[in-house]
């Protein structure tokens, strides 16, 4: 047999691989992801207490979960504890996002 076609095999997995894992980084954990831009609204916001925090430290994890207006999947975004107390449920505006992580939240007004 000849040892190219194992030799083949194992260089194509190898290239498969690694792009599954890039893909995969891109796509799931927002690595390199571009910044967008969507109209939304907050649909509801939650803090999560932490456990094991040393005194000074933040106590809380604060997060909002919002939809696109113009339709579309619920995602849910850890924010900052002044988005946190600023925004309310039913709140619209433009959101800007990179990935899996929020950046800025601007509340449109009627």
């Amino acid at each position: 047999m000849p040892v190219t076609i194992p030799v083949t095999i194992f260089v194509l997995l190898a290239i498969a691989l690694f792009y599954f894992v890039r893909v995969h980084c891109q796509h799931t954990m927002g690595e390199n992801a571009p910044e967008r831009q969507i109209e939304v609204q907050i649909l509801d916001k939650q803090s999560v207490p932490i456990m094991g925090t040393r005194p000074g430290e933040d106590d809380e994890e604060y997060w909002i979960y919002v939809q696109p207006t113009q339709g579309g999947p619920k995602r849910e975004f850890m924010v900052g504890i002044h988005y946190y107390h600023a925004l309310n449920p039913g709140d619209k505006g433009l959101m800007t996002y990179q990935g899996v992580a929020f950046r800025h939240f601007a509340l449109k007004r009627d």
